[in-house]
């Protein structure tokens, strides 16, 4: 953020009015979801007309794309400070699932169901390459494995495809076995937080922190 004292009355305003447009926006879609977010809405709410409000953003994909650049810029940040606080899954695993409650809107813009006919931009491909960059770092630490003497399992096929087929990883180093690791985290995890942030069980009478941190443990020895 700019600092207040090297900006113009103008460029704060515009700032805040931008901040109210993307404030308002993210209640649509705790409401409603992302496919039915309305710039012409949220003008109204605001007392502007709609193509005042287009002055600040040129159109819906233009805002959806500043709401998805915030949320996934969050979860990096902490993503990042959770890796540094603590090294290992747990840190990162924790801080998700933490963000994820506490930003459920967020987090399923960034993970739930695509938008219709929406795109991101490459900046915010990196933003998502950087959160499983720190996923990938943290996967580096040696699995909890099987006990001593145990036979030592065989290559798995994903592990083999992986190592042929790792542009999700981007240029991190990390190996098969590794990428195979970071892999069964993001889908388990990310499994157990949609199903629970989307109510699924509700009802079902166990604690969902209670299957999150098994999985996270089922996964260390991956």
């Amino acid at each position: 953020m700019a600092d207040p004292g090297t900006t113009t009355p103008r460029e704060r305003y515009r700032s805040q009015v931008r901040a109210e447009i993307k404030e308002r926006a993210w209640k649509q879609i705790a409401a409603a979801g992302a496919s039915a977010l309305s710039l012409n809405a949220i003008a109204k709410q605001m007392g502007m007309s709609g193509p005042a409000l287009y002055r600040y953003f040129a159109g819906r994909d233009d805002l959806i794309t500043e709401l998805i650049r915030d949320a996934y810029r969050s979860l990096a940040d902490a993503f990042t400070a959770a890796a540094r606080a603590e090294p290992g899954l747990s840190g990162p695993a924790h801080a998700l699932r933490r963000w994820a409650l506490e930003e459920p809107q967020r987090y399923f813009l960034v993970y739930g169901t695509p938008v219709p006919g929406y795109q991101a931009p490459d900046d915010i491909n990196g933003i998502a390459r950087e959160i499983m960059a720190t996923l990938l770092d943290a996967c580096a630490e040696p699995p909890a494995g099987p006990p001593p003497g145990s036979p030592v399992p065989a290559a798995s096929a994903l592990a083999e495809h992986l190592a042929a087929h790792r542009d999700w990883a981007g240029d991190h180093p990390a190996p098969a076995a590794g990428l195979r690791r970071a892999l069964a985290v993001w889908t388990r995890l990310h499994g157990v937080l949609s199903l629970e942030l989307a109510g699924h069980f509700t009802g079902m009478g166990f604690d969902p922190a209670v299957l999150f941190a098994a999985e996270l443990e089922s996964v260390r020895s991956l």
